[in-house]
């Protein structure tokens, strides 16, 4: 596993001369942070074949360490967890608009721990869809990518608004349930049958949770009834936080009401 790691570490040290004096850790916990980190910061470029072939074995050993989570077969259910533990067939990333992951090293951003599970993989997969696209995703809107080392089987990422002051207006409201609504659709054509939904632009968007929470699951229940026949039939709430468990507890018990 260290060689491994090492070897991992210094191929991505000597692909930037900005790095070429770095020390490598001694200890197990500090290489992986490093190799994640490196992987953070580093621009969407080729890489070898065994360097792809060791990423995917570590951090296959990685997810294995932490487990895999497969949950209940319920329509609707709230799961409080790391999202790159779950198994189904998509989870979603609150991306932002370059929609190539998080840059900053370690970030605790539910785009970095997604791209940083992935592997460089999906980084490169965004790289290129939005190098077709020539221009930055819009807000609310969804694009569907591989999930590579993810016991997932797709990642779908949306670009959630930000609210500065914290008070969002009509506008972002409305372009907070387009998020939901435009990743419950991709994931209808898709034919996915299981989605767990992140709490798109809570955190540092500023999203008020509480309203975030509400809209989601209206917006969801409101898909659902409108089109019968869609093919996602188990829907998951993934939190992170204690504040956001009570919170769409108390939602999904008001809207069953």
């Amino acid at each position: 596993m260290m060689n491994r790691l090492d070897y991992l570490i210094e191929y991505l040290l000597k692909e930037d001369p900005r790095y070429s004096e770095m020390q490598i850790p001694e200890d197990l916990q500090g290489k992986r942070d490093l190799f994640r980190a490196l992987r953070n910061v580093r621009w969407p470029k080729p890489v070898s074949e065994e360097f792809l072939r060791l990423q995917d074995e570590e951090l296959r050993a990685q997810l294995q360490e932490k487990g895999v989570v497969e949950l209940l077969n319920v329509p609707m259910q709230i799961w409080q967890g790391d999202i790159t533990r779950l198994k189904v067939d998509a989870i979603v990333n609150a991306a932002n608009s370059q929609m190539l992951g998080c840059f900053h090293p370690l970030h605790k951003c539910i785009d970095n721990a997604i791209h940083s599970a992935a592997g460089v993989q999906l980084r490169e997969e965004c790289y290129q869809m939005m190098l077709q696209q020539c221009h930055e995703e819009p807000t609310g809107q969804a694009k569907i990518t591989k999930s590579y080392n993810l016991p997932c089987k797709y990642v779908i990422h949306t670009v959630g608004p930000i609210i500065p002051t914290g008070i969002p207006t009509p506008l972002q409201k409305e372009q907070l349930a387009s998020c939901y609504r435009s990743i419950m659709q991709l994931a209808d054509e898709n034919h996915l049958e299981s989605i767990a939904f992140c709490c798109i632009s809570t955190g540092e968007f500023r999203f008020p949770n509480q309203l975030a929470a509400e809209i989601a699951v209206q917006t969801v229940k409101n898909y659902l009834t409108e089109h019968p026949d869609c093919s996602v039939k188990q829907v998951v709430f993934n939190v992170f936080k204690d504040v956001d468990k009570r919170i769409y507890e108390g939602t999904l018990t008001n809207e069953s009401v």
